[in-house]
């Protein structure tokens, strides 16, 4: 009797009936009166027995005829059970099975298909026994929650021609060897997606023995290599080969570009690199998906479009390339892909125009540009894409207009986006303007959109996000705009000249950012907003005082860079939801409130810039995972608070501009061991700079200047790790911007997303006495060292041209004598160098840097210095004279330091700072 002959199509998989086949369908059955045999009903019962079913699932299973039970399927002609459909629709809200599968299921003798994919089977083990349901021509065990070895009685299954054992949880469920499938000689869909086969190094010589094969997905199974050698290709009936988020990492194997029946090819999200030839696609005429997004492939994007062009009727659909590294221009040939569906090739470095065939592409859907380097006008052309539902152009060096008449054909658009490093682009529209489009979606940032609010946006009322940031509109904000879209979510109007007063009530959207505008008025509550930006306007007033009641789902709130006064609400502690608080740069006063213990998930607190007062309460680190904490430049006082060292996540901690006085506490370098940055400036701290400190492996800014701090420099310091070689870089959390001031070259500056790349010790204005440790010569990646205003002696180290990477050199007010070491002009990146008023003496290096340095002022108060750019000419005196004076010198130094001890009144009076 002959079967339904099983067809795989690409996505699609689908029963051919032949002339004379066997129904598979359970709901005729009962029309031939053929009742379900005794023997294969009592196997169901006890297949049943061992599923945990808790909804009721199976409740139809009763009764003499198990044909028409739901999920079974028997022949029309015998009434043997052929089929067990059990999947889940989980999707769909229905009941998921789990618990054990019964061997009885060896019983259905002529049992052709099963599927319980979608279910929750908890972690046991695929059955061996599924190895001796020899009949079987489609197993579906996806999905379902089996773990441990698959086992190698599957290859027992001859007949089969669907197999699919893919996890949504990678490495669940394992294979060392995939030689088993050779017995799988009629397979013509295999899905592995998620299974660990990091140990099945030869997969690729086990497939091509499946010469039936028509689909292959190996997404997701740890793949480290990808063979590029493959005598006697198989492949000859393969249509889909995914091998999507493996560990890939050469390049694409010239085999690949043999197999002439592919259709879809997906190599996305691995570490492939390398350039491919534009002769490579001769051979794939029929391919109409190919995405290799996510990896490192370089070389020029017009020789790669110019390889696919090869086939005289391109049948691609969808080419898919962004997060690579391809170059060039797109080429004119562009236009020859008539049958292209999705260009995505955004996060590449592509140049030049779009070029105008662009239009020629008519089922165009989607076309995403984003981040690449590309610059010119945006052609007319676009206009004639009457399919397009997806234009994305973001991060280009776009100039010229771009007028409503290209969006006239759009009719189709749901999603727009555009914005331009250069700044000179026009988006060129009337007031009135109705477009002929209903957006889903907009995005346009760094453009020319105003200076009027744009009123043809009434017109799109099926918005979920609309951002408009940096377009030049100075307008006051509409009141239709708060009534626009009942789904709107998104709403980004930052970086305008935005007037207005904001409404008291809102029901939409979650997220709203409205900073660096020219609001006013008091701060609103909004009940359901959960990212709340309203940083750098004019709102004045008090922070509402029910605040912590009536936002209790804000995870981010900043009302940063206000004139918002009175004090911080004690509500503010009652946000248990909140990620992020930014309140600084305002004229908030009072002390910091002293219940904070709700907040357990909050990972940035910035108070800084404030008048606030009083000392830090001890739960503001009830958080474990407070990852920046800034209170600087307020007018707290006291010692640091001890309940401080619970706060084990820290990465950045900045108290500069305080009136903090005491010790600096150990637990510093103790509990607090993620510190990256710490800024404890201008404050009273005192006493010796704590060992501590040299624990902490990620810190590579460390600003301790403008205290009473005394003692040596602990040499340990030259054992930080992260300023001895390149650490990996913290990137802060997502819901702010790291920021920090500070002193480089002189000046103060601040630092956002850069700071990560600062590298600097300062330890200037203090009383710190001794040596500069020669162990801080060990620091690589040092770009700033200001040890300025202190007392330090001895000589400058000799290996300090060891710090390459040394931008800021500030060792001036000092008592430090010998030489200036010749090793200095060896540090090319030096730009900022001051040794004034220092004991220094003999000649000024005059190579390599040290020309630069042409402002004497530098090392004035160095009356033992000569030569350029000082106007002491050197006498050249013999090399022991001058090592006879350093000693003198030093010695000299040396008993005074020995008269006055630790005098730290004396000693202050003798060598006054400001």
């Amino acid at each position: 009797m002959e079967l339904p002959e099983l067809l795989i199509h690409p996505s699609i998989l689908y029963y051919k009936k032949p002339s004379h086949a066997m129904k598979i369908n359970s709901s005729t059955a009962g029309n031939f009166n053929m009742r379900c045999i005794e023997i294969e009903r009592k196997a169901l019962l006890e297949f049943k027995e061992g599923l945990t079913d808790h909804s009721s699932q199976l409740s139809s299973w009763v009764g003499k005829d198990c044909c028409r039970w739901k999920g079974v399927g028997c022949s029309k002609w015998t009434g043997h059970v052929v089929k067990l459909d059990l999947r889940s629709q989980a999707d769909s809200g229905f009941a998921i099975l789990g618990g054990e599968i019964s061997p009885s299921l060896l019983d259905l003798k002529f049992l052709n298909y099963l599927d319980l994919s979608m279910n929750d089977f908890q972690n046991i083990p695929i059955p061996k026994f599924m190895g001796s349901l020899e009949k079987l021509r489609y197993l579906n065990l996806s999905q379902a929650s089996f773990a441990g070895m698959v086992p190698l009685h599957l290859g027992n299954l001859s007949n089969l021609h669907y197999l699919d054992l893919s996890d949504s949880s990678p490495g669940r469920s394992w294979v060392s060897d995939l030689n088993w499938l050779s017995g799988l000689s009629s397979l013509r869909y295999l899905n592995l997606g998620g299974v660990n086969l990091t140990k099945a190094t030869s997969w690729l010589q086990a497939v091509n023995k499946l010469s039936s094969l028509s689909e292959l997905h190996f997404s997701n199974c740890g793949l480290h290599n990808f063979p590029h050698s493959l005598s006697n290709l198989n492949f000859t009936s393969l249509w889909i080969l995914d091998l999507s988020a493996n560990e890939l990492n050469s390049s694409i194997p010239e085999w690949l570009f043999n197999t002439s029946t592919l259709v879809e090819i997906d190599l996305s999200l691995n570490n492939l690199s390398g350039t491919i030839k534009d002769v490579s696609w001769k051979n794939l005429c029929n391919l109409r998906s190919l995405d290799l997004s996510t990896n490192a492939l370089y070389g020029d994007i017009g020789k790669l479009l110019g390889g696919l062009t090869g086939c005289s009727n391109s049948s691609l659909e969808e080419l898919v390339l962004f997060y690579n590294e391809f170059s060039g221009q797109l080429p004119n040939s562009l236009g020859h892909f008539k049958n292209l569906i999705s260009l995505i090739i955004y996060e590449n470095l592509i140049s030049g125009p779009i070029p105008s065939s662009v239009g020629s592409m008519l089922l165009l859907k989607e076309l995403d540009l984003s981040f690449n380097k590309m610059n010119g006008s945006i052609p007319e052309s676009v206009g004639k894409l009457t399919e397009l539902t997806k234009l994305h152009l973001d991060q280009n060096s776009w100039k010229g207009l771009l007028s409503q008449n290209l969006f006239q054909g759009l009719t189709k658009l749901e999603e727009f986006s555009i914005s331009s490093l250069d700044k000179k682009f026009v988006f060129d529209v009337r007031h009135e303007w109705v477009p002929p489009f209903n957006l889903q979606s907009i995005q346009i940032i760094d453009c020319s959109l105003g200076p009027l609010f744009p009123a043809w946006l009434r017109t799109q009322k099926e918005l979920s996000s609309i951002t408009l940031k940096n377009v030049s509109i100075s307008d006051t904000i509409p009141d239709w705009l708060w009534k626009l879209s009942p789904q709107l979510n998104v709403l980004d109007l930052s970086g305008n000249q935005i007037r207005g007063v904001l409404p008291n009530s809102l029901e939409f959207p979650f997220v709203v950012d409205l900073s660096f505008n020219r609001l006013e008025g008091p701060v609103p509550l909004w009940p359901y907003v959960v990212i709340l930006y309203l940083g750098n306007n004019s709102f004045s007033g008090p922070i509402p005082s029910k605040i912590g009641q009536e936002m209790s789902s804000v995870l981010v709130l900043d009302l940063s860079g206000n004139s918002l006064n009175g004090s911080i609400p004690s509500s503010i502690g009652k946000l248990e939801k909140l990620v992020s608080l930014d309140l600084s740069n305002n004229h908030l006063s009072g002390k910091i409130p002293s219940h904070w213990e709700d907040l357990q998930i909050v990972t940035n607190i910035d108070l800084s810039e404030n008048n606030l007062s009083g000392d830090i309460p001890g739960s503001m680190c009830s958080s474990p995972k407070l990852d920046v904490l800034k209170l600087n430049s307020n007018t707290l006082t006291g010692e640091l608070s001890s309940s401080l060292q619970n706060c084990t996540s820290l990465s950045s901690l900045d108290l500069g501009d305080n009136r903090f006085f005491g010790n600096i506490p150990e637990w510093i370098g103790g509990s607090a061991l993620s510190i990256s940055e710490l800024r404890m400036r201008a404050n009273m701290f005192s006493g010796k700079i704590p060992e501590r400190l040299c624990r902490l492996s990620h810190l590579h800014v460390l600003d301790l200047a403008h205290n009473n701090l005394s003692g040596s420099i602990p040499p340990c310091l030259g054992n930080l790790t992260s300023l001895i070689s390149s650490p990996p870089q913290h990137s802060g959390n997502f819901y702010s911007t790291p920021q920090m001031d500070l002193i480089l070259k002189g000046k103060q500056l601040r630092y956002t997303k850069t700071l990560v790349l600062v590298n600097i010790i300062d330890l200037s204005n203090n009383n710190l006495s001794g040596k500069i440790p020669e162990e801080l010569t060990n620091l690589a990646t040092l770009g700033t060292l200001n040890l300025s205003q202190n007392h330090l002696t001895g000589n400058i180290p000799e290996k300090i041209g060891d710090l390459r990477r040394l931008e800021t050199l500030d060792l001036s007010s000092n008592h430090l004598s010998g030489q200036i070491p010749t090793s200095l002009s060896s540090i090319t990146l030096l730009s900022h160098l001051n040794l004034s008023y220092n004991k220094l003496s003999g000649p000024i290096p005059t190579t390599n840097q040290f020309l630069t340095f042409n402002d004497p002022s530098i090392y004035e108060g160095n009356p033992e210095l000569c030569g350029p750019p000082l106007l002491v000419a050197c006498h050249s005196p013999n090399n022991r004279d001058v090592e006879d004076k350093d000693d003198k010198d030093e010695d000299e130094t040396e008993d005074k330091l020995d008269k006055f001890g630790d005098q730290g009144v004396l000693e202050t009076c003798l060598f006054p700072f400001p």
